[in-house]
């Protein structure tokens, strides 16, 4: 019985420790999204400050069930996808211009739905400014 608890406790921990290993590695391998052009440079009309985080974050939770409530792709509808979310903290999301993030956001692709029509222009920049604020 001991032993077969320290198997189980073993597979348990293996799961645990190598999962984020998982998810860096699936995040590795997406496929490229290309932006249009005239998007890659886009300013956000959005000014960062208090009000616009919150206004995203409010919008963000609709981003939250894939996502994860602090951009890790750790939502719990994320971790029934066939593609990893992403992880918003990571210098490859960061180093994105504010015009790709809300291209991506707006138009979407695969397992990702696009926003338009069912996010403002304003809450889609709004939550791009927000996005901005997990950075590690």
């Amino acid at each position: 019985m001991k032993k077969k608890l320290k198997s189980i406790l073993a597979i348990t921990f293996m799961l645990f420790a190598f999962s984020p290993l998982v998810a860096v590695s699936q995040q590795q391998k997406a496929k490229p999204w290309p932006v249009p052009a005239e998007f890659k440079n886009k300013t956000n009309p959005v000014k960062a400050n208090a009000a616009s985080i919150a206004d995203g974050k409010e919008a963000y939770k609709k981003c939250s069930g894939c996502h994860g409530k602090a951009g890790l792709g750790d939502g719990p509808k994320g971790k029934t996808l066939d593609t990893f979310p992403g992880d918003f903290t990571l210098a490859s999301f960061q180093n994105q211009t504010d015009g790709e993030q809300f291209w991506r956001t707006k138009t979407g692709r695969d397992e990702m739905p696009g926003y338009k029509g069912k996010l403002t222009d304003e809450e889609i920049w709004s939550v791009v400014t927000y996005m901005r604020t997990f950075k590690k």
